[in-house]
């Protein structure tokens, strides 16, 4: 055993490994450095990053537009209590007003997605006291502290709920999920029936604060919903007087081809988190984006929280250069020209391979949902399994993909493609011969079909 093994052993030791059984993280591999769209571990063995770590290295690697600024405010100023200004604050500020949607120019700057959303429900709670209801919907992540985790629709909300560790007053909605629809209904004659539910659900329930959605779901499967979703969304919101939260934690930052997710669809909520593309992962950062019908209120009204980290000096820094190496690849076409390319090489991959249930997305947001029987839809694996620890399709396919020199993340029903922005269409080629060789495995263990893949769900 070398002695970085040694140590990497001393580390999984005595740190707690996320969202796993500890008895699963002994030997996390030892990553070295990383560029561009690869990264490297201490072998030396290179691999493509075709998820962009946690979806997050949107500007892949090394930007040094990025890092020059960081360094130089790391010199100057790391650190100053959020009671003070900052020129790295000042500047964070203006990069966020002149990237955000019209009429989002509020704002509050925490370290992560979950603190934004955290943030976002005390102030929608306290906006609209005595009404303090939040719904969110179950195919939805929204972070791990309490009230983000009570905000979760997926499989981590149980055990938070079991240690007492979420906030009452959540309710949960059905899904804008076009392949397996919870209404068993078809789009378009449908009538978008996942929206207009809604309107009964609220005026059933009362005291409802906000709605929290994923404009594009993230990690619970790059569902995209139809044209007709967000603008029916917003006028029942209006209509029951419901503040409108969008979670662009994941779709915000140019992943879907625009700076944020709701202006595909020229929907404006009333409050917008994000985090991860803010800085492109390179400082931890946070945001919580209000337009006037939330900030209003608290002109009069305390503000009743905040962080030790709040406007951290350092982690602003990152904030004004992400957003101008945004704009330039904005302006430069690749951003339009890969995701086309993207898209049409998942569908060859769709057509090819029979685990291939659904794919969709849109820009550099994919998922490719496994199934074991396409015409019946039965999944290789479903949400307890991912909590057993029960051996998870995605996670073979994944696992033969990293052996080859692809990373991507799977979750226990979908392959997550999310590469950097700047990855180009050879690059793409590169990743999609390995992924190709690799869903074999889920090949082997279907039941055949004459069933094509569905693009039911492609609204791009």
């Amino acid at each position: 055993m070398t002695d970085a093994e040694k140590r990497v052993k001393e580390l999984a030791a005595h740190a707690f490994g996320t969202w796993s059984k500890q008895n699963a993280y002994k030997s996390p591999k030892l990553i070295t450095d990383a560029e561009g769209i690869y990264f490297y571990d201490d072998k030396g063995k290179t691999y493509i990053d075709f998820s962009s770590q946690l979806m997050c290295s949107n500007l892949g690697h090394k930007n040094k537009v990025v890092i020059e600024a960081i360094v130089k405010q790391a010199e100057k100023l790391p650190y100053m209590a959020p009671g003070f200004a900052t020129e790295s604050q000042m500047e964070a500020i203006e990069a966020l007003n002149s990237i955000m949607p019209e009429g989002l120019n509020k704002f509050f700057i925490s370290s992560s997605g979950t603190e934004a959303n955290e943030a976002a429900a005390k102030l929608v709670r306290q906006a609209k006291a005595p009404a303090y209801k939040l719904i969110s919907r179950y195919h939805s992540y929204h972070g791990a502290t309490p009230t983000a985790a009570a905000l979760t629709g997926d499989h981590r909300r149980g055990p938070s709920e079991q240690a007492r560790c979420v906030v009452p007053g959540v309710r949960f909605a059905p899904d804008c999920y076009c392949y397996r629809c919870p209404f068993a209904m078809e789009y378009p004659s449908c009538n978008i029936q996942c929206a207009r539910y809604l309107d009964y659900m609220f005026k059933e329930e009362g005291n409802i604060a906000a709605m929290v959605v994923e404009p594009v779901v993230g990690t619970n499967g790059r569902i995209v919903p139809p044209p007709e979703y967000f603008p029916l969304l917003r006028k029942i919101c209006d209509d029951n007087d419901v503040f409108l939260i969008a979670d662009e934690v994941m779709s915000g930052w140019f992943r879907t081809g625009k700076a944020f997710a709701m202006e595909h669809w020229n929907v404006k909520p009333d409050i917008m988190t994000t985090a991860k593309g803010a800085t492109a992962a390179y400082t931890p950062l946070g945001v919580t984006a209000a337009a006037d019908s939330v900030s209003d209120h608290f002109e009069e009204n305390m503000f009743c929280h905040g962080h030790t980290y709040a406007y951290h000096a350092l982690a602003a820094s990152a904030v004004k250069p992400s957003v101008s190496e945004y704009r330039r690849l904005e302006a430069s076409g690749l951003l339009k020209e890969v995701s086309d390319h993207l898209k049409v090489k998942l569908n060859e991959l769709a057509d090819k391979h029979e685990c291939i249930g659904d794919v969709r997305g849109i820009g550099h947001f994919w998922a490719l949902e496994l199934v074991k029987n396409r015409k019946t839809k039965e999944p290789f694996n479903v949400k307890a399994d991912k909590i057993t620890g029960k051996p998870l399709m995605t996670a073979k396919i994944s696992g033969e993909a990293m052996a080859n020199g692809l990373f991507l993340n799977a979750w226990y029903d979908t392959l997550v493609i999310a590469p950097p922005l700047i990855i180009t269409k050879e690059q793409v080629d590169e990743a999609i011969d390995i992924l190709d060789k690799a869903l074999v495995i889920g090949d082997n263990e279907v039941e055949s079909t004459d069933i094509p893949a569905s693009r039911s769900s492609e609204f791009s």
